[in-house]
This record gives structure tokens, C-alpha cells and sequence, in this order.
């Protein structure tokens, strides 16, 4: 039979694409999106700059990329703010989220610097902190300090190797105590970290992650936050690198069809809808571990820390090949997830009034291929 470029076969509702031409496949990477990866690793030959470069590599919600740079003219300092169009105010009203993920923006650039030998310096909040949601003030005020003589981060040598990893992992295989030991250990001070791989708690979790999932899921508001920032296929990833990224052959033959798109993702019961929720779940029901941050109160401050907390703990599992997948949803604050809310702070909180403020699930899968970004200098503002 004659190679053709795909062949599509519909069975039961389902597509399955058969790649008859791995060489249309191959193209259907989005390259673009991906570049900035590449130029943190050239960097830019401004220390500034070439540290910012590997920050905005962080991760953060919904791959929503808020963070907005104001260069100031020394060359050695810059202010973070927080684009207010990239918030999310359905599956995270309080911007408790966005926050952490300016907290794993700071880390990274902090570990960027002390790779050249400067010490970066945070001034959180120089305005106040922003309640009960973000606005105009700052995120925080940077400096570098030269001379410092700054230790080198060893977790730095993971940032360009750090993927979130969505899959399901491999049921076969156990995470060592050891390996749980030294996530935890990446953690920062005043950020308490716990990890189990007890197959009671483990399943508890996991079955509160497909049921937090669910009702984010089945709830129109916050599925249709999601869907509206989901790109599908290479031409719209790289027109708009952040949000939610559907890449590959796979998906470009099903959204061809007409059996993947944004319109029927938001359809109850369509195949888009149940594929959508039944991915996810799956995924839950797979972890071999889980790993959480808790704060004793829940300033912002407490979410910058966490943020860093967040990414080094990424950065650890990367290094001992393990795989890494926060669980935000059982941890938002919208009325729907309440009862989901209470349950994981009664499980990982111990009920004492502490804040959960990162739930992750580990175990073992293949690597997926970098997230999108925008270009750094996308995120560079003139005030």
C-alpha cells in the first residue's frame, strides 16, 4: 500500500492517526515556541539579561507567563510586575497560584546569577502586599550585587532539562525513600516539605486529585478559562507561546476532524470533553508518590517562598529522573472545590490552620519535550 502523509481511522467516536509519513510527523514540532530554551543556554552577553533569560523558564500555572520586566538604567536591577490580563480568576480567584509561580521566576534567576558570580537581592513587595487579588504594585524590586562570591546552585545544572510531565507514569516501578529525602531537602526555609509513597495515603491522594480534577473540570467556568488559553496544533502554539499546549501529530490529525477542538472540548459528553477529563485521570491514578509544601500563614510572601520551594524541589526530583506533575486542583479556592479543599488540608495540614500550598505527583516516565514561551523580549516593559 501506497505511503500516504497521514491516515485517519474513526472507530466508536475515537480517532486513532496512523503516521504513514513519519516525515510530515517531524514537522509538526512548534520549533518557535520552544526557541527560548535554546537562547537561554546562548545567552545574550548582559548578565542581566542572560539570567533573566533561564527565569522566565519557570513554571506557572496554566503556562500563563505574567511576569512583565522593567529594566531599570544601571544594567545591574529590574522590577517585576505581574500582567493582570494573565491571571485566573476562576481556578484561582485569590492569585494565591500566579503568585507562586513569580516565587519559581525569582529562583531561577537567582540560580542564573550565581552562576556568573553574583548574588541577586529580592526586595518583596517594595509597595505592600497586594490583597485580596494583584494589581499595579510591584512583585518585587531586584538588584545584582557584584563581588559577592556567590556558591554555584548544583540544582541549576537541571533548569534547561525541567519538563512538568503530564503522562502516565509507569505503575511498575517504587521511588526510593532516599530519592523522597532529597525533593524534600531542595525545599527553602520556613516551606515544610512531605513526601509518601504509603500505599494508603497514596491512594487517598490519588483518588482526591480525579475527584478535585472532575469538578474543575465539570465546572463551565473555570473548564472554559482553560479552554480559552488552550493552543492546538503547531500554527497556534507558536503564534501564542503560553497557555495550554496541545503539540504533535497526534493532535493536529484528531483537531483535523473535527474531534478535538475548543468548541467540542467544551461540550459535556462529546468525545473532546470525556478524552479531556479521562487523560487527566488517568495520569492521577498513576502516581507512584506524592510531594506537598505547607506554610503557618498564607501571606504572599509565604507564596513567593513557596514558588522557590517549588521549582528546587522540580529541579531535585529532575535530577534523581523522576518525573514531577503539580496537582493544583484540589488546592484552588473557588466554592465548587471547597469540599476538595478541606480534604486535602485535612490529609496534608493535619487541620493545625497551616496552608497547602503545592500537591505534586512523582513517579517514573519518558521526558516530554519543553513547554512554549514567549520570547524574553516579549516580556520586557517600557513605563
Amino acid at each position: 500500500m501506497a505511503s500516504t502523509r497521514r491516515t485517519i481511522l474513526k472507530t466508536g467516536g475515537a480517532a486513532v492517526i496512523i503516521a504513514a509519513g513519519a516525515g510530515w510527523a517531524l514537522t509538526r514540532a512548534p520549533k518557535e515556541a520552544r526557541e527560548p530554551w535554546r537562547a537561554a543556554a546562548d545567552g545574550f552577553g548582559d548578565v542581566r539579561l542572560d539570567a533573566l533569560a533561564y527565569a522566565i523558564l519557570a513554571p506557572n500555572p496554566h503556562n500563563m507567563q505574567p511576569w512583565r520586566i522593567e529594566l531599570k538604567d544601571d544594567g545591574l536591577a529590574f522590577t517585576i510586575h505581574c500582567d493582570l490580563d494573565r491571571l485566573l480568576p476562576e481556578t484561582d480567584p485569590p492569585n494565591r497560584q500566579i503568585t507562586i509561580g513569580f516565587g519559581c521566576f525569582l529562583e531561577l534567576f537567582r540560580q542564573a546569577a550565581a552562576e556568573k558570580g553574583l548574588l541577586a537581592e529580592f526586595d518583596y513587595f517594595p509597595d505592600g502586599e497586594p490583597w485580596p487579588t494583584l494589581d499595579e504594585r510591584p512583585i518585587a524590586h531586584v538588584r545584582l550585587l557584584e563581588g559577592a562570591r556567590v556558591p554555584r546552585d548544583p540544582l541549576f545544572g537541571e533548569v534547561l532539562n525541567r519538563r512538568t510531565n503530564r503522562a502516565p507514569f509507569d505503575e511498575s516501578r517504587t521511588i526510593e525513600s532516599s530519592a523522597l529525602d532529597a525533593i524534600n531537602a531542595a525545599s527553602v526555609s520556613g516551606i515544610d516539605a512531605g513526601a509518601t509513597t504509603d500505599l494508603v495515603l497514596v491512594e487517598e491522594l490519588r483518588a482526591l486529585a480525579v475527584d478535585a480534577w472532575t469538578a474543575e473540570w465539570s465546572n463551565a467556568a473555570t473548564r472554559r478559562e482553560s479552554i480559552e488559553v488552550t493552543r492546538i496544533g503547531k500554527r497556534e502554539i507558536n503564534a501564542d507561546p503560553w497557555g495550554l499546549a496541545l503539540a504533535g501529530p497526534l493532535m493536529e490529525g484528531i483537531n483535523a476532524v473535527g474531534l478535538l477542538t475548543r468548541e467540542e472540548m467544551d461540550v459535556t459528553g462529546s468525545t473532546s470533553y470525556e478524552q479531556s477529563l479521562e487523560f487527566y485521570n488517568k495520569a492521577c491514578r498513576t502516581a507512584a508518590a506524592f510531594a506537598w509544601t505547607t506554610t503557618a500563614t498564607n501571606t504572599r510572601r509565604d507564596q513567593l517562598e513557596a514558588g522557590r520551594a517549588w521549582v528546587r524541589m522540580q529541579l531535585a526530583a529532575n535530577a534523581a529522573g523522576i518525573a514531577f506533575h503539580p496537582l493544583s486542583q484540589a488546592l484552588q479556592e473557588f466554592p465548587v472545590m471547597a469540599p476538595h479543599y478541606e480534604k486535602a488540608h485535612q490529609l496534608l495540614a493535619g487541620g493545625d490552620g497551616r496552608t497547602v500550598q503545592m500537591l505534586v505527583r512523582l513517579g517514573y516516565a519518558k521526558a516530554p519535550p519543553p513547554a512554549p514561551r514567549e520570547a524574553l523580549t516579549a516580556k520586557l516593559i517600557e513605563v
